[in-house]
């Protein structure tokens, strides 16, 4: 049996929106935006950077007028790798300023490094580093002369 008071809904008191904090959670994001834009826009009038030189154009025509006087640079070495049929490395060397007794030479998989091959090679006659690998496998691999 329901009673007369039961049957009822309870009145709720009722608030207005403004003092409801979900409101004022959503309204507060697009407000920190605008504050925010507003502050870099007033940062952005307010500071001068100003001109770095005011004379940039001739002082660039200035530098490549020095780099254009100034020697080429001389070429980076360079080197040719020939292996034989029997595993004899002979190597080519351009642009040495001075020629060292010997080079190292690594060879090593790109997969593993455990199957590195390092062989030292001793100044030739003829002005080539030559020496010997132990063994030629096919594949690719990583030279480091």
């Amino acid at each position: 049996m329901s009673s007369p008071a039961s049957s009822f809904p309870a009145e709720r008191k009722v608030r207005r929106w403004y003092h409801e904090p979900w409101p004022w959670l959503l309204i507060s994001g697009p407000f920190v935006a605008v504050v925010a834009s507003l502050t870099s826009a007033w940062m952005a009038v307010t500071s001068d950077d100003g001109v770095v030189a005011q004379d940039y154009y001739k002082q660039g025509i200035t530098i490549n007028q020095r780099l254009a006087r100034m020697a080429p640079a001389a070429a980076p070495p360079g080197a040719k790798i020939t292996v034989g049929e029997r595993g004899e490395v002979r190597v080519h060397i351009e642009g040495l300023v001075e020629r060292p007794k010997n080079v190292r030479l690594m060879l090593a998989h790109p997969a593993t490094a455990a199957r590195a091959e390092v062989v030292i090679l001793e100044s030739g006659a003829d002005g080539d580093f030559v020496g010997a690998i132990a063994k030629q496998t096919p594949g690719r691999w990583i030279v480091t002369l």
